[in-house]
């Protein structure tokens, strides 16, 4: 005769259902407060268009055998990378996370067209889930090139596996393998003059690991189209006989379980004694990041952090705003950039170190998705990052404790709220 066995938990309780309608109606609140300020947030933008900014013209840094330009305006950008796409005789590699079918994304279409029609070998690579809204037609491509679309899912049946949840967030260009382009810009129209965000050009040995970057990717990933087993060869690159000392390339690879960006950004706060300048579209970090930013203020580092006023994420902006009273009583000052959005990911430390890259301050970009930052240990680039902080701060407004303090109860609730969301996002 069978042993029948009582439940472990009685779901039926009063004190188990009373539980779940806690717990139901706590997060309930969280996700219909975050749409609605969504909602809201969309509303308040119809019509209303980004105010121009003060930019920074391209600044060139010669690092070792190879040189360095920093971009700050898009059409600054664009143009360079168009004009290194036209005249490319061998290779191109070109991975993006946004390709709009504006004027600006049709423009680089047509330029690797081209390049592929007259026998460049053209490898292209973007994310499906941030190009949902962009026409299927604009993803009809030459059959000369060799496109990845980045999947939305691609887990497959190991639905469990985190490391197979990570968005393809980089954003890089190489060409010949004598140029590279990487940094916070996607490829669009509004990009080019109303969001002010960084890039760089890098020349010398640093362009190898960016194209070893691109290829790592395209070999592991491109078993995600069945279409591209048999098709397309792999895309394989020998090893480089040169050194940069003065420039790291750091990768987080979400299916290896490695994250060096975040690791990268602590070490260097933790040895700074004069200055940490922060620029970031999005700032959510852990725990351990908010201390590490604390600490450098207590010890008297002028701890500097710029973040849009009002970004394009509306629920990122209220996240970000649970961290400031904890940063400003230790000393931390914060800078809002006012009118446009401010999309960068850079960094700058004592005179002597340096960040541009993809990785935002937040759990998706420091363990979640395929990100790419470049380290710059050469005071030269320390100098024209700060250049390029200091022009920002022309258009900033700086955010006073007093003045935080004062914030209203509804400020203060909606912080509260969402907080939980932090570790999602």
């Amino acid at each position: 005769m069978g042993v029948t066995h009582a439940p472990l938990i009685n779901t039926n309780h009063p004190l188990v259902r009373a539980l779940r309608r806690i717990l139901l109606t706590f997060f309930g609140s969280q996700l219909a407060l975050a749409l609605g300020l969504t909602l809201v947030d969309s509303y308040r933008r119809r019509g209303k268009h980004p105010k121009p900014f003060p930019a920074t013209e391209p600044l060139d840094v010669p690092i070792g055998p190879g040189q360095v330009r920093t971009y700050s305006f898009g059409d600054d950008l664009y143009a360079d990378m168009l004009a290194a796409i036209e005249t490319a005789q061998r290779r191109v590699l070109f991975e993006t996370y946004i390709w709009k079918s504006d004027e600006v994304g049709e423009a680089f279409k047509a330029a690797l067209t081209r390049a592929a029609g007259r026998g460049v070998e053209v490898y292209c690579i973007y994310d499906s889930f941030a190009n949902l809204v962009v026409s299927p037609r604009f993803k009809r491509f030459s059959p000369r090139m060799r496109v990845m679309a980045y999947p939305i899912y691609n887990a497959g049946w190991r639905f469990w596996d985190l490391r197979r949840y990570g968005r393809d967030h980089r954003k890089i260009l190489v060409v010949d393998d004598e140029v590279a382009f990487v940094g916070g810009y996607n490829v669009g129209s509004a990009y080019a003059s109303q969001w002010r965000d960084t890039h760089c050009r890098i020349t010398g040995p640093g362009v190898w690991d960016l194209a070893r970057a691109f290829a790592d990717f395209w070999n592991t990933q491109r078993h995600v189209h069945s279409r591209w087993r048999a098709s397309q060869p792999v895309l394989l690159l020998g090893s480089s006989p040169d050194w940069e000392p003065h420039i790291r390339v750091h990768r987080n690879l979400p299916k290896q379980w490695t994250f060096p960006i975040r690791s990268m950004y602590l070490d260097a706060i933790d040895r700074a004694h004069k200055n940490v300048w922060l620029t970031h579209a999005y700032f959510m970090p852990d725990v351990n990041f908010v201390e590490a930013l604390v600490d450098a203020a207590r010890r008297g580092v002028d701890v500097r952090l710029l973040l849009p006023r009002t970004s394009n994420h509306v629920v990122a902006d209220w996240l970000s705003r649970g961290y400031f009273s904890q940063l400003l009583t230790a000393g931390v000052r914060v800078f809002r950039f006012t009118g446009a959005m401010v999309h960068a990911k850079t960094a700058t430390i004592d005179g002597r170190w340096s960040t541009i890259g993809t990785a935002n301050i937040d759990r998706l970009s420091m363990t979640g998705n395929y990100e790419i930052n470049v380290e710059f240990i050469d005071p030269l680039m320390a100098t024209a990052m700060e250049e390029i902080f200091v022009n920002d701060l022309t258009n900033c407004e700086e955010l006073s404790a007093s003045e935080w303090a004062a914030r209203g109860i509804h400020r203060r609730f909606t912080e509260a709220v969402l907080g939980p969301l932090r570790p999602l996002l």
